[in-house]
């Protein structure tokens, strides 16, 4: 269990955080929203739980990244969907069957 200020996240939210923070056009609005956590938290959070090369290669594609940022972004809401997206659980997508 990971505590932030007040937020105590567990260990499939921190994972869910690192994927969300990995996604280019999952905005830092959008895990502040979900977990309470603001981006100098997500980053503090991303230096402690990755390894030192995947940090710095996570921090050179994030920074100055617009889409991280949704009043900097163009992507609207109604953006692509895969199919395959449609039951996400435990970070891992379901086969179709």
């Amino acid at each position: 269990m990971y505590l932030m200020k007040d937020i105590a996240l567990t260990d499939p939210d921190i994972d869910r955080v690192i994927e969300m923070a990995w996604e280019d056009r999952t905005p830092f609005e959008a895990i502040f929203r979900q977990f309470g956590l603001r981006e100098s938290d997500v980053i503090k959070l991303m230096r402690r739980e990755l390894k030192p090369s995947s940090w710095r290669m996570w921090r050179a594609r994030v920074q100055g990244r617009d889409t991280k940022h949704q009043a900097k972004s163009a992507v609207d809401d109604a953006r692509f969907k895969s199919s395959l997206q449609r039951k996400i659980t435990g970070n891992t997508i379901s086969k179709r069957r």
